[in-house]
């Protein structure tokens, strides 16, 4: 019903930068919330930032002041702007939509595939 694509993903050199997008499509009426998670090897997914339709953000600690979320609810897309990378930022980042579809009554999640983004020298 809602499929999200990622793109954006790489391998940087430490204090390097770099944008993920995703973009949402399917039969979507409206979608609240959109954030991106990672999972490192060995270790559990975790929030990195999220952003509801009216452009509230929130941010996990590790990322404050160095990421920067962003969404064009026209195109049901939302970026993640990462600056300053560390390599403990390597891991997998997954986009993430709580959306409601034609048909439905309520909002659920989403998930894409996952990017990964590699943080080394």
């Amino acid at each position: 019903q809602v499929q999200l694509v990622e793109s954006g993903g790489g391998l940087v050199q430490p204090g390097g930068s770099l944008r993920l997008s995703c973009a949402a499509s399917g039969s979507i009426i409206s979608v609240a919330v959109m954030g991106w998670y990672r999972q490192a090897p060995g270790k559990q997914r975790e929030l990195v930032a999220a952003i509801i339709s009216g452009g509230i953000t929130n941010y996990a600690d590790s990322g404050k002041g160095r990421f920067t979320i962003y969404r064009d609810n026209a195109q049901n897309t939302v970026y993640l702007q990462m600056n300053s990378l560390k390599p403990e930022d390597t891991a997998v980042y997954y986009c993430s939509a709580n959306a409601a579809t034609y048909g439905s009554t309520y909002y659920y999640d989403y998930w894409g595939q996952g990017t990964q983004v590699t943080v080394s020298s």
